[in-house]
């Protein structure tokens, strides 16, 4: 199956889900989709640089390297 295909598929999945909502509402999913369409959008490598510094730890880089590695003896059958 096409990409294309996949896409058509899920657009007409959703309309019939959205087809039973209001008139009100289904302007209101309108106003949003516009707005959503407005915006900049974020690449990868802005999703990636969101992230620098999130994780804090006490540990060096160091110590977490460390504490991940598998110090386990292999025991003799």
């Amino acid at each position: 199956m096409k990409p294309a295909d996949i896409n058509i598929n899920l657009i007409e999945s959703y309309f019939k889900l959205l087809k039973k909502l209001s008139p009100n509402h289904k302007l209101d999913l309108i106003a949003k989709l516009s707005e959503s369409m407005k915006t900049t959008k974020t690449t990868e490598n802005d999703l990636l640089q969101s992230l620098y510094g999130s994780f804090i730890s006490e540990q060096s880089a160091d110590e977490l390297k460390k504490a991940r590695t598998f110090n386990r003896k292999r025991a003799s059958l």
